[in-house]
């Protein structure tokens, strides 16, 4: 077994991906500071053809060198919306007919690998700040709370890897 190289790995253009279709997922980041985490969410969004992502309230906006150096140029093929506050998006994305879903630990969550989407629903995931987790007003907006299992001493997963962990179970259900 031989590693691939760079150029042996084919991947569609920015224009192809543009015009591919999505996964109707949308991804909202509820005030995450980091600016890699930001980026490391675009990267995945992009490997797994998420719709759009909603940055809200303090999260940083492309174009940004740091956001860049995590995202590797994702930042410009994933559609992406900004919104001062994130009661704000979620009015949007309600509207437009998602079904809201924190991904919080939470009274009556329910855990990721017990959840099952629905075929013909849109989906909008939120993801809080690195400390403070998504606002309690954020996940009074929503159908439910989606948590993922854990086993160890630590009670929270860093922000973009629980991104790519519910990003692909959305992809793999589809």
């Amino acid at each position: 077994m031989q590693k691939l190289n760079t150029e042996e790995i084919t991947r569609i253009s920015l224009d192809e991906f543009k015009n591919t279709a999505k996964i109707p997922l949308v991804v909202v980041l509820d005030n995450v500071r980091s600016l890699h985490n930001v980026g490391a969410v675009f990267r995945t969004a992009d490997a797994y053809l998420v719709e759009k992502i909603c940055l809200c309230g303090i999260t940083a906006v492309p174009p940004n060198a740091e956001i860049h150096k995590s995202a590797l140029g994702a930042e410009f093929s994933v559609d992406w919306q900004y919104f001062s506050d994130t009661l704000d998006a979620v009015k949007y994305l309600k509207d437009s007919g998602f079904t809201l879903l924190a991904i919080e630990q939470a009274q009556n969550s329910t855990l990721l690998n017990e959840f099952q989407p629905e075929k013909d629903k849109k989906y909008a995931v939120i993801l809080g700040n690195e400390v403070f987790g998504v606002q309690q007003s954020v996940i009074n907006e929503c159908a439910a709370c989606l948590e993922l299992p854990q086993f160890g001493t630590k009670h929270s997963l860093n922000v973009s890897v629980t991104a790519g962990i519910v990003i692909w179970e959305f992809f793999a259900h589809r």
